[in-house]
């Protein structure tokens, strides 16, 4: 049985190739929240939302093309699906959001706001992207992972668990951001490097081509990452009992971030004697400054 039917309303949308009439929909059946005689959004063609499960399009939102609304999914708001996008599972697209091209939001996904999902993207589990958030390409947002902001997630990037990107930060390529990692600020991650744990990368941070940054690193002010041996973590060390991190900069030196500091490393020895003079705190942090020295490789970029 059918449980919407077309309402006689129609309206003309223009899409980027063509006109296309889109038809009001109106439930003939009880369903989910939805109730007999409840108006729905707007779909081009039956094949656009299922008559199974409790999928429903609402509000102005618009479902057109050859785009799919399935399972117990929900669009509503001002949201578009369009292209060959499947919304299915128990997903939500809502607020002003587009998905389009191949893109599929499923599970327990949720895009919302201005976010957009293009391409051959996806967002699933758990995944939220909303704000002015875009994922595109072949990215794919799984998990409990949130993207928003003006962030962008694309190419073959990939961003898992309990991962956050925000502001206008950038995973692209084949990077890979996942536990409880954090991106944000203007940071870009990209080429194949990896973020992982509780890694924060954040400012306006470089971290490309082979770089691994995990743990409790903070990559952060004007880093410029692009091998494994670029970072050095130690902890928990010092007075703070806490996590020291050293990182190549852009100019080819060697930056630290230790709670309120952050700093080149000639500077931070200065605190150092400054705040502990020759206790063992400022002997602990003047060795790990010794082997930061010997660990990260200031190599410039070819």
């Amino acid at each position: 049985m059918k449980k919407y039917e077309f309402t006689g309303e129609t309206k003309r949308v223009e899409l980027w190739n063509r006109t296309a009439t889109l038809h009001r929909i109106k439930a003939t059946v009880e369903f989910g929240f939805v109730k007999v005689g409840e108006l729905g959004g707007w779909i081009e063609k039956e094949e656009n939302l299922s008559h199974e499960g409790k999928a429903w399009v609402c509000g102005d939102a618009e479902v057109c093309g050859d785009a799919k609304v399935c399972g117990d999914a929900k669009v509503w708001g001002n949201a578009k699906v369009c292209g060959d996008a499947e919304v299915w599972g128990n997903a939500k697209v809502c607020g002003d959001a587009e998905v389009w091209g191949n893109a599929e939001v499923c599970g327990d996904a949720k895009v919302c706001g201005d976010a957009k999902v293009w391409g051959n993207a996806k967002v699933c589990g758990d995944a939220e992207v909303w704000g002015n958030a875009k994922v595109c390409g072949d990215a794919k947002v799984w998990g409990n992972a949130e993207v928003w902001g003006n962030a962008k997630v694309c190419g073959d990037a990939k961003v898992c668990g309990d991962a956050e990107v925000w502001g206008n930060a950038k995973v692209c390529g084949d990077a890979e951001v996942w536990g409880n990692a954090k991106v944000c600020g203007d940071a870009k991650v990209c080429g194949d490097a990896e973020v992982w744990g509780n890694a924060e990368v954040c400012g306006d941070a470089k971290v490309c081509g082979d770089a691994k940054v995990c743990g409790d690193a903070e990559v952060c002010g004007d880093a410029e990452v692009f091998l494994a041996s670029h970072v050095l973590v130690m902890g928990s060390v010092g007075s703070r009992n806490d996590f020291t991190t050293f990182f190549r900069d852009k100019d080819n030196e060697i930056t630290v971030k230790c709670g309120c500091f952050l700093g080149k490393i000639d500077k931070f020895l200065e605190k150092v004697t400054q705040t502990h003079g020759n206790n063992k705190y400022a002997l602990v942090y003047r060795a790990a400054v010794e082997v930061a020295k010997l660990q990260i490789e200031l190599t410039e970029r070819k």
